[in-house]
């Protein structure tokens, strides 16, 4: 079982020490942070909260029972009732529905707490991990694009937001 945490400034530390000890297996799939991400956290942290904090994102933490960190998943770039999804789930929590349930729990978020009507999201055609996941949760390949020089997907789904 799992939960969602919105970001909050003392997650920080939990944060980073998650993003370094994953910094390799997730450069596997999407392209390295690079280092200046990992020297100037800190600040990358407090400048994220305030974009919350001015509803331009919503970011989540992703934890088990036991409060371990165990991902991320977020809500960027929200503008007009959509916004885009990203999520990236660590190496010790993959292949065990994590990032599925993960996605299905913040695709009800974005109906309910931040009334947003859709959603995007991207991925590579090479990561067949994240292609399934979005197909599960209800997403619809829409478009054929490249991304980070790889040919990826483009996904759109709808959301009922009750209105």
């Amino acid at each position: 079982m799992i939960r969602l945490e919105r970001l909050r400034a003392g997650h920080a530390a939990a944060l980073l020490a998650f993003e370094t000890e994953n910094r390799a297996y997730f450069a596997r799939s999407v392209p390295d942070r690079g280092n200046a991400y990992f020297t100037g956290f800190a600040a990358r942290h407090h400048e994220l909260l305030t974009e919350q904090d001015a509803g331009l994102h919503h970011f989540h933490l992703v934890v088990d029972q036991e409060g371990a960190l165990l991902g991320r998943v977020n809500l960027v770039d929200v503008d007009a009732g959509a916004a885009e999804l990203g999520y990236r789930i660590g190496e010790r929590a993959a292949g065990r529905g994590v990032a599925t349930s993960a996605v299905a729990e913040v695709c009800r978020l974005a109906s309910t707490a931040y009334r947003l009507r859709a959603l995007r999201a991207v991925t590579t055609r090479d990561n067949a991990a994240s292609m399934a996941v979005l197909a599960r949760n209800g997403f619809t390949a829409v478009e054929d694009i490249t991304l980070t020089g790889r040919p990826g997907v483009r996904y759109h789904r709808g959301l009922d937001t009750g209105r």
